[in-house]
């Protein structure tokens, strides 16, 4: 059973989170302002940041759109990405990252990515004791395997400490975590928060029309997303939009909440009108016919055993 996170106030952290990533970069203030308020608006009450966003403007921005409802929201940040998770990382991130959201108290804060180079006993007696200090309320981890995540949380139980909250990245092109990420996360009573639940943008049908966006913009996104199959799978989910009735983004984020393993998927655009076919999403009702089809779009990836004979 999952844990039940919870805003300062007692509040359960919405199905859905938002992610500040484009805050300071795509977003403006005015623009990451409306955002905020359009997601507040809409009921999600949580949010997710990090120390390397856009030069610490995400982290600086959404702390001044919260500060005036603090404990009606659930905040995540996590450590600098690019040097480790050793001591004094975390200790300078987090100490950087609470100044620039202005908050004493982090409700959630992540190790960004794993570090084979520093053991976990190191990582995790330090996240345990700003727990146990109440600088954050609990610990996650983002962009690490399963086996990482259950011998992370194994260590941690040796300082008094857990993980409460994994992020992976999952989307219907992009479906190994349903292999063992998220049954484990389900087995372990982890919350599962996944990232780029619309592909880059591949699964808006932007590119189907010969749009542009981060897969024309950025290396990284368009060799992750290189293969042909995935941009077949985006025109042919275009298509089941038509015959529904909404937009393929609605379609995109609606299939991955509806995996059971899935706590809240994380949503973001630069715009609200970019946005609103997200938060669409949030009533949006799948039944299983529909979920099928969908995901039939796309390879199913074999179990971990890769013993074919035994999927169901």
């Amino acid at each position: 059973m999952t844990n039940i996170l919870k805003t300062p106030d007692g509040t359960p952290i919405s199905r859905f989170c938002f992610g500040a990533m484009q805050f300071g970069g795509k977003a403006d203030h005015a623009a990451s302002h409306a955002l905020y308020d359009a997601c507040r608006a809409a009921g999600i009450n949580f949010f997710d940041t990090a120390h390397a966003y856009t030069d610490g403007i995400s982290e600086t921005w959404l702390g001044e759109f919260a500060a005036h409802e603090r404990d009606n929201v659930f905040v995540a940040s996590k450590a600098n990405f690019g040097q480790g998770a050793g001591r004094k990382n975390l200790v300078d991130s987090l100490d950087e990252s609470r100044k620039r959201l202005g908050m004493d108290f982090i409700d959630l804060y992540y190790i960004h990515k794993f570090d084979a180079d520093t053991p976990f006993e190191e990582s995790f007696e330090v996240l345990g004791g700003f727990v146990d200090k109440g600088l954050i309320g609990a610990i996650g981890v983002s962009n690490f395997a399963a086996w990482q995540v259950v011998k992370a949380q194994n260590v941690a139980a040796k300082f008094g400490a857990k993980i409460s909250m994994f992020q992976p990245m999952y989307n219907l092109v992009k479906r190994q975590a349903e292999v063992e990420i998220l049954p484990m996360c389900v087995d372990q009573g982890i919350a599962a928060v996944p990232y780029s639940p619309l592909g880059g943008g591949l699964l808006t049908g932007k590119y189907v029309g010969g749009g542009a966006g981060r897969l024309n913009e950025m290396p990284m996104y368009a060799s992750r997303y290189a293969p042909d199959w995935m941009h077949a799978a985006a025109a042919g989910l275009v298509e089941i939009a038509r015959d529904v009735g909404v937009e393929a983004a609605t379609l995109a984020v609606a299939w991955v909440a509806k995996n059971a393993g899935v706590t809240a998927p994380i949503i973001s655009a630069r715009t609200v009108e970019q946005l609103q076919p997200s938060l669409a999403a949030l009533d949006f009702k799948m039944d299983d016919a529909l979920y099928a089809r969908i995901s039939a779009l796309s390879p199913t990836p074999p179990p971990a055993t890769d013993r074919l004979e035994e999927a169901s």
